[in-house]
């Protein structure tokens, strides 16, 4: 048993000082943290860290997104593509345009059908 903690069980969760006198974590075992993800990941959206030990070993940290973090994944896909220079970001601001290509009469179309079936 650890110093000043009475531990019920193997999967606790205590709040546990990581710096200073103000900066708390959450702390929470495997099992746990498997029964009750949706709210843990509340949690680290509302920004606290999470630590995930394993038999008091922490084994991971769950932590909000950092500031600069797209927020959606294809987001993220996308600028992996970019860093990788697998796409080239567009330059140009405005609303795109398209060079029109001349339309062909339908008579002129019709005429161009008869005659690659005459062809064939």
């Amino acid at each position: 048993m650890q110093r000043g903690i009475e531990r019920q069980n193997p999967d606790w969760n205590a709040d546990v000082a990581t710096s200073g006198y103000h900066t708390f974590m959450k702390v929470v075992g495997i099992k746990m943290l498997k029964d009750r993800l949706s709210e843990f990941v509340r949690l680290v959206q509302a920004g606290e860290t999470v630590l995930v030990t394993d038999r008091d070993e922490v084994v991971a940290e769950l932590v909000p997104p950092r500031p600069d973090r797209a927020r959606h994944v294809s987001d993220v896909a996308l600028l992996e593509d970019i860093r990788r220079g697998l796409v080239t970001p567009a330059t140009r601001r405005g609303p795109l345009t398209f060079p029109r290509r001349p339309i062909a009469p339908t008579a002129e179309i019709l005429r161009q059908l008869r005659e690659d079936r005459d062809a064939r």
